[in-house]
């Protein structure tokens, strides 16, 4: 398959991942206003079968911090696919370093790592919860941020030092 081809491919996908996570993120928060106002037994399955009546019980404020707290990582993780989708849109095969990506890298890397924090964050608060008796069966993939974090950010040092060399190839000629 092209490198071309496989582009193509990947901005396909990363769009469906994004308006995946927007999906999710509506459904969660859709949920979360009618388990508040209308009726709280709409927490036992929040969103896919994802059960917070026991917290609601536990404490309406750490309810409402879990569901927060949620919401914040997968709007984090909706700006990571925004700013992807924005990469393949300016990426430009015949002049592939610029400054314009760089940033958008930039962006992606802090963002995941952002997006890390607030999943340790989220994963204190449940491992608290469950130390308090709440069953909280929830997976915040603070690891899985965190490395990818890392790795995108070093991807960022190696493309900003691309593009280091490409203006010295450009002055030179």
């Amino acid at each position: 398959m092209k490198t071309s081809q496989l582009l193509k491919s990947m901005k396909v996908v990363s769009w469906i991942i994004f308006i995946g996570i927007c999906i999710k993120a509506g459904a969660i928060l859709i949920s979360f206003l009618i388990s508040l106002f209308i009726d709280p037994e709409v927490a036992k399955d929040l969103y896919m079968g994802l059960d917070l009546l026991s917290v609601q019980h536990f404490s309406h404020t750490y309810y409402v911090a879990f569901v927060v707290l949620m919401l914040f990582l997968l709007v984090v993780q909706a700006f990571i696919f925004f700013w992807v989708i924005k990469l393949f849109a300016k990426f430009n095969e015949q002049t592939p370093f610029s400054l314009l990506l760089s940033d958008l890298i930039s962006k992606i890397s802090y963002a995941t790592l952002i997006a890390g924090g607030l999943a340790l964050i989220g994963t204190a608060l449940s491992k608290w919860l469950v130390k308090q008796g709440i069953a909280v069966n929830y997976d915040w993939s603070a690891q899985e941020f965190l490395f990818m974090g890392a790795v995108v950010f070093i991807f960022g040092l190696f493309y900003k030092r691309g593009i280091e060399i490409q203006s010295e190839n450009e002055l030179t000629i």
